[in-house]
């Protein structure tokens, strides 16, 4: 009997052991499992930023006091752009994405020679200055990772436009006062928008072909073409847009697929204006309530 109740006591003790050991696995196991939770959650609050250098660049927001005083806010002070309240709402990092969003919507604060709002970048080769600007003959090449965030549509149901990028043509002091001109601003020599989920191109040509070298300094003398839609539809994913611009010549790319060449008797004769590029976000509504977001991940300029 005594010899029964050993082997009993012993068995008791041997299953408490095993079951013990047991619940000690599972719940190492258990804590193993939540380290690895913790560690995925961490993973995920990573913060990125966005790769645009802003000591070379200004930008225009829909603020300011109406037609032609739209708020222009230069190197240094762009670059405290998280705690600028003024651009606070216009221009701003979205962290988890690591994008540059710049929104707009049809404000009473334009530019001098528009009708509409912005909240874009304008390139400055020498920080702070606009009097200092580059000719094809030096040539340029802009690099952009882009994406559009949230856009209004109009009353036919359809995406209102934007455009994403430019390269705005401007005279030189001498230019402007040849010919009269209360200021600098010449045309775009290029504009790339996104409409309605593609990417569009649009230049300008001449007229006239055989306009002397005074008469081309004219705003008049130059138009939009036709425009030129890429194939590849974008829709609201990332895309990258490459401007390369020589002597004569612009080529301009979609994901390094697709490519637009332009080297006519307009971009060669264009060569006479001086440029500089543009990026951000340029709607083209004044419709009420109407509103758009450009994402920038990645923007690079060369010369």
């Amino acid at each position: 009997m005594r010899h029964l109740r050993k082997e009993t006591v012993s068995f008791i003790l041997i299953t408490f052991l095993s079951v013990n050991a047991i619940c000690q696995e599972k719940a190492n196991s258990v804590a193993e499992s939540d380290i690895k939770v913790e560690k995925r959650k961490k993973k995920k609050k990573k913060y990125r930023l966005p790769k645009v250098d802003l000591r070379h660049w200004s930008v225009t927001i829909p603020e300011g006091n109406g037609k032609g005083k739209a708020l222009t806010v230069q190197p240094p002070a762009i670059l405290d752009y998280a705690t600028n309240e003024a651009l606070k709402p216009y221009m701003y990092n979205d962290s988890v994405a690591g994008a540059l969003v710049f929104h707009a919507y049809p404000s009473n604060s334009t530019t001098a020679n528009t009708k509409y709002s912005r909240s874009e970048l304008r390139e400055q080769m020498v920080s702070g200055d606009n009097n200092t600007n580059w000719t094809f003959a030096q040539g340029g090449h802009l690099k952009a990772k882009m994406a559009m965030g949230e856009v209004s549509k109009g009353k036919d149901g359809k995406y209102h436009k934007v455009i994403i990028a430019q390269i705005h043509g401007r005279l030189t002091n001498e230019q402007r006062e040849l010919i009269g001109q209360k200021d600098n601003n010449a045309p775009p020599i290029l504009k790339i928008y996104w409409q309605e989920g593609k990417i569009r191109v649009k230049t300008k040509v001449l007229k006239y072909a055989g306009v002397d070298q005074v008469g081309i300094l004219h705003k008049e003398a130059w138009v939009d073409d036709e425009g030129r839609t890429f194939e590849e539809e974008v829709g609201f994913r990332k895309f990258l847009i490459g401007v390369n611009v020589t002597d004569g010549k612009m080529v301009v790319s979609l994901n390094k697929n697709e490519f637009f060449v332009y080297d006519d008797i307009s971009i060669r004769k264009w060569g006479i204006f001086e440029n500089y590029f543009k990026a951000g976000n340029y709607l083209q509504t004044r419709d009420e309530g109407a509103f758009a977001k450009v994402r920038i991940y990645e923007l690079d300029v060369e010369h």
